[in-house]
C-alpha cells in the first residue's frame, strides 16, 4: 500500500486513484479523494440498503467511479486477509 503517492496499488489490482490515506484527514482512513467522506461511510450505506443514486444524493460532490472504486477497495482488503485457523 502506497499512502504517499496518494492512491493505493497491488500488482493485481488496477490503480485505485480515488481513494486517499493521509494521516491527517479522517484520522488516516481511506477517504474518497482527499475528502472527508470515508470508504466505510459509503460501504455502511451500500450495506444498509441504499443505492449508489442513494448514495449520490447525500454526497453530491462524490461521483459514481468513487463508489465502484470503494467497493473494488474494499475487496481487495479483504481477499488480502488470511483467516486464523484454530489448531
Amino acid at each position: 500500500m502506497d499512502s504517499t503517492a496518494g492512491f493505493v496499488q497491488d500488482r493485481t489490482m488496477e490503480k485505485l486513484d480515488r481513494i486517499t490515506i493521509d494521516p491527517n484527514v479522517c484520522l488516516g482512513q481511506p477517504t474518497l479523494r482527499g475528502m472527508r467522506i470515508t470508504v466505510s461511510v459509503v460501504l455502511k450505506m451500500l450495506a444498509a440498503g441504499k443505492s449508489v443514486q442513494d448514495v449520490l444524493a447525500a454526497y453530491p460532490e462524490l461521483e459514481a467511479e468513487d463508489i465502484q472504486q470503494a467497493m473494488r477497495y474494499a475487496a481487495w482488503v479483504v481477499s488480502d486477509q488470511i483467516p486464523a485457523l484454530s489448531a
